[in-house]
């Protein structure tokens, strides 16, 4: 209250905040204070929370919406594939591994089967030439589909070109991005979140070196992202399909159901992962694990009786032929021209005392052939342990104990090397997002955080079996994709979710009105939810710009552009590499 008559101290503080126009004079006592310095912070935190929400508004109005769900995958796309195609023909040589799996990939589209090359053909077939192939068979230790795949524009055009033979897994790195927008934009149903997952995979150096060279694990994990992203189709519909079970029978113990499509196409995408590389077949066992898991949560939540012995008894068998049947068959047809005079297909033919007998005699002795081909194949597999230069084993792959160099040269400049390394930004943060989301699966028993999991776990926990066989960093781009896709999930749970409300939320001015009029409560917590989105915001935004600026810094080893060796030391990783 105010003596009428008397100044009021609140107007003389007005007047001096307004510089005090009307002529009267102010003291300095009357002047405002500084605001502490806590308390700047907060304005300005209130100002940048303020800005967010108007952006978020502006986001999320339909037209907007629209255009983001065509022009999000649509640039990180164009992004992937400018980064993968790009001089696909450097160097103009065979990388690596691509001394066998490009020219296996030409001779199985020649021959049917791999045959065994000439010595030398190695330049020859850089140059052009592929006059180096036999018709003998050659003895190979990988299935035939991911050379079917590699070889189809030599197929068409011949092996004229480097880009010929690495158009392929191009085209599959450029394929795993779009799966990797699209099953984060399901999982976490973002548009921004599902943008960060494939915008990171898209500007991996991992991912990038990967798709630039011949070599079968990149085809091998589009498969299994594709089947993978099956089998969260499948889980769309699956609790509904519980309850309409649960009202077409009385006794509620059975009720398997066999109208599941889209786990017949999951089967038929792992079996051609499994025709790629073996390494698929884990990624069968784990989902189809963890299929009859979510089929017993359903169950559960639906009030059947005694869930997880039904969905045993019932439903584990049903999926289990909609799964495996599919990818044998796909597995099995992949082998369709090593039959015609692959390694070892005429052995059975030729030798009756290495045909099966009793029971087991009526196997086609094709498949009987295959059979024994098979069990030599694993004993290589198991008993691989000679040495090499960069091999790491798997317990080194989650601290990059030791990237694989897949190629180096020397010029008038320098030095050039071509290195399967991540981009350290986003895989040491997703290695961190991982530990969060299995903490979260075994607390809240998150079925984002269960898939996510599984598919890193399935990519990554077999070769752990084998410590001393010989293993290299390569092979973990197959679960490459769910580790990222994990950091797009972890990252959303910290921002928080945008409440139904968020449209309403005051600015730090209305909330201060609302305060003084004691009307602030139902406001407090939606514009503490809206500070806390926007300081994640500014988090992710510096996380993408890390990001951006490691794969500018790496760029020379993922592209094998020439340097002075002391530049190129400074892109080592570790430190002590190579």
């Amino acid at each position: 209250m105010t003596i009428s008559g008397a100044p009021d101290p609140e107007d003389a503080r007005d007047r001096a905040a307004a510089g005090a126009h009307d002529g009267t004079a102010v003291s300095v006592a009357d002047a405002p204070r500084p605001l502490p310095r806590g308390s700047a912070l907060l304005a300005r935190l209130d100002v940048a929370a303020d800005r967010f929400g108007r952006l978020e508004r502006a986001l999320t109005r339909p037209h907007v919406r629209r255009r983001l769900e065509v022009g999000a995958p649509v640039a990180i796309l164009a992004i992937a594939a400018l980064l993968r195609l790009t001089a696909l023909g450097h160097p103009h040589i065979l990388v690596f591994d691509e001394t066998y799996y490009a020219k296996d990939a030409w001779s199985t589209w020649q021959l049917g089967y791999e045959g065994e090359w000439a010595e030398g053909s190695d330049e020859r077939f850089e140059a052009g030439d592929a006059g180096g192939l036999t018709e003998v068979a050659d003895y190979v230790v990988h299935p035939p589909l991911g050379k079917w795949i590699i070889g189809m524009f030599m197929g068409a055009f011949g092996v004229v070109d480097p880009v010929l033979w690495r158009l392929p897994t191009a085209l599959a790195g450029i394929v795993i991005v779009g799966l990797t927008y699209a099953i984060s934009r399901g999982l976490t149903r973002s548009i921004a979140f599902g943008t960060l997952a494939g915008l990171w995979l898209a500007i991996d150096g991992f991912a990038i070196v990967m798709s630039r060279t011949a070599l079968l694990d990149t085809i091998l994990a589009m498969f299994v992202l594709a089947g993978a992203g099956a089998l969260l189709l499948d889980r769309r519909g699956s609790p509904t399909r519980t309850v309409r079970a649960i009202a077409a029978r009385r006794r509620r113990f059975g009720a398997a159901m066999w109208s599941r499509p889209w786990i017949v196409v999951a089967g038929v995408l792992l079996g051609a992962a499994c025709a790629t590389k073996w390494s698929g077949a884990a990624f069968i066992a784990a989902f189809g694990l963890w299929t009859v898991i979510m089929d017993a949560l359903d169950r559960r939540r639906a009030g059947f009786r005694h869930p997880w012995i039904g969905t045993l008894l019932t439903q584990a068998p049903t999926s289990f032929v909609l799964l495996v049947l599919p990818a044998i068959v796909v597995y099995v047809a992949s082998y369709a021209g090593w039959f015609d005079g692959g390694w070892g297909s005429q052995a059975v033919l030729e030798d009756p005392a290495l045909r099966w007998t009793g029971m087991l005699a009526w196997v086609p002795l094709g498949l009987q052939a295959l059979w024994r081909y098979h069990a030599q194949q694993l004993g290589f597999h198991v008993g691989l342990t000679s040495e090499h230069a960069y091999e790491s084993p798997a317990y080194q792959w989650l601290w990059l104990g030791r990237p694989t160099a897949f190629e180096m040269g020397t010029g008038s400049e320098g030095t050039w090397w071509i290195t399967a390394l991540p981009n350290l930004v986003v895989w040491y943060a997703a290695v961190v997002a991982l530990a969060y989301l299995i903490y979260r699966l075994g607390r809240h028993l998150d079925r984002r955080a269960g898939f996510v999991v599984v598919g890193v776990l399935a990519g990554y926990a077999p070769w752990l079996a084998f410590p001393d066989r010989t293993i290299f960093f390569f092979y973990a781009i197959v679960f490459l994709p769910f580790l990222v896709i994990g950091l797009a999930i972890a990252l959303q749970a910290l921002v928080g979710p945008r409440s139904r409300r968020a449209d309403d939320v005051p600015t730090a001015l209305e909330l201060d009105l609302a305060r003084s009029m004691g009307e602030a409560d139902c406001w407090t917590a939606e514009r503490e939810a809206l500070q806390r989105r926007a300081a994640g915001w500014v988090a992710i935004s510096a996380i993408v710009l890390l990001s951006v600026v490691a794969l500018a810094w790496y760029a020379p080893v993922a592209y094998g552009i020439e340097l002075p060796a002391a530049e190129v030391r400074f892109r080592y990783w570790p430190p002590t590499w190579p």
